[in-house]
């Protein structure tokens, strides 16, 4: 009896110590998954934006961060009293760019003040800026358009830097054709070019961007939810970007652009991030 009751004894320590090894480590685990894991996915900017232009004007800006011109031959016209080059019906972004009789003059963009203005046009940016670091590492750009491709057209969905330039990342960008330039600039460009059938129709066109250092993000490119490419970004980590929807004509895309109107349609644009603390 006596030795039978030092064996439960024995047995109850064993039992114990494994139990107490079992919930140290099991802690120790819990500790090591929740350090790797992502606390939160936050949606910035949703499929509704372009469901009315309360909502539109909530989460957009029109024209660029910088003003109404850029490098090419379309000035940018838009406004909360203005829709007659950018404009919102059945949940769909369209850009309208009209070819001018005349020019009104020159561009004012710095850089391109000897381009002349040929065409109304529109653009928009988001008011939320893509910012990339250790709280915020990755986040994703999303959105489906219809796009024109003859000559002299330049539709595009990118981010660039709101303080400098470079970073400029192009998620969509068309050149008076086909194909589908997804681009990278840190000071040199990478690029990597798709053609796309029926551009003219709805295509996803996507942008995964992941801080993979303290200094450098990776941007990984889809159309139609199919990986393209992976490019590395340096010395983007840290540098807010704004987020831009645009239809500028003529210069890189080729000219003599469109005599008449030219339309760019968007849909279900939105941005997330993941939030680590």
């Amino acid at each position: 009896m006596r030795n039978q009751t030092m064996k439960w004894c024995m047995l109850f320590v064993c039992m114990s110590a494994a139990l107490i090894s079992c919930k140290k480590d099991q802690s120790k685990n819990e500790v090591q998954s929740e350090n790797g894991k992502v606390k939160a996915w936050e949606t910035l900017i949703d499929g509704t934006s372009f469901a009315n232009y309360t909502n539109f004007q909530a989460k957009w800006n029109y024209n660029y961060p910088w003003g109404t011109d850029h490098n090419g031959t379309a000035r940018m016209v838009g406004s909360s009293t203005n829709h007659n080059q950018i404009y919102l019906s059945s949940n769909i972004l369209t850009i309208k760019a009209t070819r001018l009789s005349s020019s009104p003059g020159n561009s004012t963009a710095n850089g391109f003040t000897n381009v002349p203005i040929w065409y109304y046009s529109g653009t928009c940016h988001a008011k939320q800026q893509v910012l990339i670091n250790d709280q915020f590492p990755s986040y994703t750009i999303s959105g489906d358009f219809a796009v024109p491709t003859a000559r002299g057209t330049w539709p595009a969905f990118w981010i660039t830097g709101v303080n400098s330039w470079p970073p400029e990342s192009d998620i969509m960008e068309f050149k008076g054709d086909s194909r589908n330039w997804q681009n990278t600039y840190d000071g040199a460009w990478e690029n990597t070019l798709t053609t796309v059938s029926n551009a003219g129709s709805y295509h996803n066109y996507k942008c995964w961007y992941n801080k993979i250092n303290a200094t450098d993000v990776e941007c990984h490119y889809y159309i139609d939810n199919v990986w393209k490419a992976k490019h590395t970004m340096s010395n983007a980590v840290n540098k807010p970007m704004w987020l831009i929807i645009n239809l500028q004509m003529e210069r890189d895309s080729g000219s003599p652009g469109p005599s008449g109107n030219t339309f760019y349609t968007g849909k279900n644009v939105t941005m997330g991030r993941e939030r680590a603390f």
